[in-house]
């Protein structure tokens, strides 16, 4: 039998930073990716422009104010999943360079939609699939290799439903 495709989509705003090699992740406590290392970011809010909702994402999730950043290109994410009673998610992210921050990590306010735990930092070598969103595999995808394809699929994406630690804060 095969299987009727239907698609959610869901846009937002990531910031890649880097500090000695290492990139500064969130923990993710809801959505597809659910108990794994996620890039800080999110979705636009009414009236809300891609760079100002990187701010006010980046700001919510880490404690840190972005002060300098670079548009580094748009990447999409096509994931096989039953997220939001769909068989595929459809991600599309504009990925930002921060370049300068100020402030000092925080642990993230609570509200509703809240979506980070904490951040820390990781560096390739410690993030997989089973760690990891597309987001963060990509990141290190592209800063390894700028003229990586800024499309990737993935099959059979498993939303992790144990409870999620925070650790490196």
């Amino acid at each position: 039998m095969i299987e009727a495709k239907t698609f959610h989509r869901a846009f937002g705003t990531y910031g890649l930073y880097i500090n000695e090699g290492k990139l500064l992740v969130i923990h993710k406590k809801g959505g597809p990716y659910t108990n794994r290392f996620d890039l800080p970011g999110g979705s636009l809010e009414d009236f809300e422009t891609v760079p100002e909702a990187l701010d006010r994402e980046f700001q919510e999730e880490t404690g840190l104010t972005v002060l300098q950043k670079r548009a580094l290109g748009t990447f999409e994410f096509v994931v096989h999943s039953d997220w939001h009673r769909a068989s595929h998610l459809h991600h599309i992210g504009v990925f930002y360079e921060i370049i300068k921050t100020s402030g000092e990590r925080t642990v993230p306010d609570k509200f509703d939609g809240q979506d980070s735990i904490g951040s820390s930092w990781v560096s390739q070598e410690q993030v997989n699939p089973d760690n990891a969103s597309p987001l963060v595999l990509k990141a290190f995808e592209y800063l390894t290799d700028p003229e990586t394809t800024p499309v990737m699929h993935v099959e059979d994406w498993i939303v992790k439903q144990e409870v999620a630690s925070c650790t490196g804060m």
